[in-house]
């Protein structure tokens, strides 16, 4: 089984492109996703808004969009990088988003997205952050968080010093970077700072880490917290990091050869946990691609693919391409019934990260599971 359909297309609606896909289901099986609606020219410092839609027939059909983050109530920059964490107990969904990539905010909603809360500012958070590293710019792994079985909250986060010159001399860089985390053991209502995760710089098997960002988060099966991340180091392989509990004591295990790096953001999933003599699978979904041929710093953004793991992510036996064409940042969830949903960006107007849709995939882990004697 396997449908499409677009949500989003640019041009359409007052704003130039959608892009930073975002995706939750909630406790009561309603689908949230959210977008960065892009003005201007669609850049990463444009008067951004985030927009929201909701399902509740399993992603079938969506209701009207809703504006649930005005950039303009935070003063000019963009409104960026929702990110909803469902707790599994309240039923209340949390997400943290940022203001101008230098301000960070939480809401949460008790009625599966339908309201949200008044944003509460946390940035005063971030200043820790400052006896390690003396960011400027600060944002989140983008898609989703994560919630551990205890009940923990993590959110990956990336920070910058702002010195990178990739955006003209108006606005702060977003290179070079380091890695670390957010959490929450009181499910939302407060957060911590995790421990610096990866840096610009650091030495990984021989090869020189370049630029560590967004970055997706997932539980294995033994309660440690695996973290697999962006970068721009020319191996162009995924970077691995495990913790025992998410937020301290990171242990780099290296560079994925199974997981290409197209300098682009990915999504993992824990598809369900192990049972007996079943083992519980994890999904990671990036554009499977290490070929360039537009004239850009990054890798051509394509061949959409869905890789399935049955080891923990030692391994990943299934690859399967969801989207051929010009596909981007991708977002994963899994509804009550089993069904796997992708929300991902696709398809160019005029050049790369000039999306034309916003684009939800639905299939099942059969479709998927087809693909396992494919290279």
């Amino acid at each position: 089984m396997i449908e499409k359909q677009d949500l989003f297309e640019a041009r359409i609606g007052g704003y130039h492109t959608y892009r930073i896909p975002g995706i939750a289901v909630t406790r009561n099986n309603v689908v949230l996703i959210t977008t960065e609606a892009r003005p201007g020219v669609g850049g990463d410092y444009d008067f951004n808004d985030v927009l929201m839609r909701r399902s509740t027939d399993g992603g079938r059909t969506f209701g009207l969009v809703v504006k649930i983050v005005d950039h303009g109530l935070y003063g000019d920059g963009p409104a960026s990088n929702f990110v909803m964490i469902p707790d599994r107990e309240s039923g209340r969904v949390v997400a943290v988003f940022f203001h101008d990539y230098a301000r960070t905010f939480t809401i949460y909603s008790d009625d599966d997205g339908a309201t949200w809360s008044t944003p509460v500012e946390i940035t005063a958070l971030f200043k820790q952050f400052h006896r390690d590293y003396a960011w400027r710019v600060c944002s989140d792994g983008c898609a989703h968080g994560l919630q551990l079985r205890n009940g923990r909250m993590i959110v990956p986060i990336w920070l910058s010093d702002g010195s990178g010159s990739e955006f003209g001399p108006k606005h702060r860089g977003h290179r070079p970077s380091v890695m670390t985390s957010i959490y929450s053991d009181d499910r939302g209502q407060t957060w911590q700072r995790g421990a610096i995760v990866c840096r610009h710089g650091d030495v990984v098997d021989g090869i020189t880490v370049v630029n560590p960002s967004e970055t997706s988060a997932v539980e294995l099966s033994d309660g440690r917290v695996m973290f697999n991340i962006r970068h721009e180091t020319t191996n162009h392989r995924r970077l691995v990091a495990i913790s025992p509990d998410g937020a301290v004591n990171w242990k780099i295990v290296g560079f994925d050869q199974a997981l290409l790096e197209p300098v682009c953001m990915a999504s993992l999933l824990r598809y369900d946990w192990p049972a007996g003599d079943q083992p519980g699978h994890i999904l990671f979904s990036n554009p499977n691609n290490v070929e360039q041929t537009m004239a850009t710093w990054a890798l051509d953004r394509k061949r959409l693919a869905i890789k399935l793991s049955r080891d923990d992510g030692r391994t990943w036996p299934v690859s399967k391409v969801l989207e051929p064409g010009p596909a981007g940042y991708s977002a994963l969830a899994r509804l009550a019934d089993g069904t796997i949903l992708c929300l991902y960006e696709c398809d160019i107007v005029n050049h790369m990260c000039d999306d034309r849709y916003l684009r939800l995939a639905r299939f099942d882990l059969g479709w998927l599971e087809a693909a396992e004697t494919r290279t």
